[in-house]
């Protein structure tokens, strides 16, 4: 097990598998995703309280779960880096830190959104939830810039990975502000106890399209470690080989 995971870790190793996996997740991800959306949209059901407005959950829902889920990669990346060295580890949390600011981005326009035919604001500071969501847009953006602002990449490295840790705290907050405060948010939907309180009607599109955005979310990840592992071993030898090497043997 130990060897396929420091074989996993080997940059050029990860390299070429990362672009065999691509389409093997992008693919089922926008077929998944067109799914969710034609159903979402044309055949599931209106909502008994919301009526047509509660289908902009087929995006805010997945984009919400993503912004979570990206700032994880991204300090478990930082945490393998700093306790095992890997320079994989590294990578993959410069590389995921613009795309969760982006699902971060787009969780909050689209609850905007929402909310204003919901709540009748487009904001509410009061609320836990977009508080706390706006907080994880900031650290992704404070990921980044303290990236910016160091020129060498170990430092970088090591400082990103301790702000992407102290974060997760408030992940958590994210996560829990619905149960741990009083919140015009709604509470658990899918993860309720007893099951998911939605008609399976709406239910199947929404799991689709959580699936579908994960899977191309895997592509697009995979996409941009493959770039950053390229520039952070742009002196090596593999890479030297890899650009001289015919494109058939790519």
């Amino acid at each position: 097990m130990w060897t396929f995971f420091h074989k996993l870790a080997s940059p050029p190793h990860f390299y070429r598998l990362a672009a065999i996996l691509i389409p093997w997740l992008a693919i089922p991800g926008l077929l998944l995703i067109a799914y969710g959306t034609y159903n979402g949209l044309f055949v599931a059901p209106e909502d008994y309280q919301q009526g047509d407005a509660f289908r902009i959950i087929y995006v805010h829902v997945p984009t919400a779960y993503l912004s979570m889920m990206a700032y994880m990669f991204m300090a478990v990346g930082g945490g393998i880096g700093l306790i095992w060295r890997m320079k994989l580890a590294h990578a993959v949390g410069a590389a995921v830190a613009p795309l969760g600011a982006a699902f971060t981005f787009l969780a909050l326009l689209t609850g905007s959104i929402w909310g204003r035919p919901m709540w009748g604001t487009w904001w509410e500071w009061g609320d836990p939830r977009l508080t706390s969501q706006l907080i994880l847009l900031f650290l992704y953006f404070g990921y980044m810039a303290l990236r910016s602002a160091i020129d060498d990449t170990a430092k970088a490295d090591k400082a990103s990975a301790v702000l992407a840790l102290v974060g997760v705290v408030n992940v958590v907050i994210v996560h829990y502000s619905v149960e741990w405060w009083s919140s015009l948010h709604q509470g658990q939907t899918l993860l309720k106890k007893g099951g998911p309180a939605m008609d399976p009607a709406m239910l199947y599109p929404l799991l689709a399209m959580i699936l579908g955005f994960t899977l191309l979310f895997g592509a697009l990840l995979a996409r941009r470690v493959r770039t950053e592992v390229l520039f952070r071993e742009r002196r090596s030898r593999w890479v030297r080989e890899l650009v001289l090497a015919p494109i058939g043997g790519r």
